[in-house]
């Protein structure tokens, strides 16, 4: 079983990915990191060169691997929703638990940061609201959600492993109830 951290762009998805797995013992990889090893190229100069559809495609390939993957806390891009058949084949072996934040959150946290390609324009807080809302239906798909606007990454890692602790208990009781039948 994995887990799979989804979420808008500055809500914290790799950096409370890797304490996440490193708390749980599990392997760690970020999609877009991978996209990057394979492309030779950084996620914004990708979307510069050859679009976001060709990113997004990128993405939709390197999902289909680490869908296969066990015991992994895997961090996606914050767009990786968008494409309905992403989110399906990672559910097949993992839960998905959604980081999200407030606009303003996100803003002060992506704020300067050369390494967000749909942030480079002028109203950067109206994007960030339309985005969201775009996105809002695919992220409360999720199994769980968390809130990072006010939590420090070990608040967060704290919540979804509480989470999962509940998760577990209730997959124990429904084995038991069908072994009673």
């Amino acid at each position: 079983m994995n887990i799979v951290l989804t979420g808008f762009m500055g809500t914290g998805k790799s950096k409370i990915g890797k304490r996440l797995a490193e708390r749980l013992g599990m392997s760690y990889l970020d999609t877009d990191e991978l996209i990057e090893e394979r492309e030779k190229d950084s996620v914004p100069a990708i979307f510069k060169k050859r679009g976001e559809e060709y990113f997004r495609r990128l993405e939709t390939k390197v999902v289909k691997e680490v869908a296969l993957l066990d015991n992994f806390v895997i961090s996606t891009g914050g767009g990786v929703v968008l494409r309905e058949g992403n989110i399906r084949l990672l559910k097949k072996n993992a839960l998905i638990v959604c980081l999200f934040a407030s606009p303003e959150v996100i803003l002060k946290r992506t704020k300067g940061d050369d390494n967000r390609p749909l942030l480079g324009v002028n109203n950067q807080k109206k994007r960030i609201e339309e985005l969201l809302a775009l996105r809002k239906p695919y992220y409360e798909k999720a199994d769980f959600r968390v809130d990072t606007s006010a939590l420090d990454s070990e608040g967060v890692v704290e919540e979804i492993i509480e989470f999962l602790e509940k998760e577990e208990i209730s997959r124990r009781t429904k084995l038991a109830q069908n072994d009673n039948r």
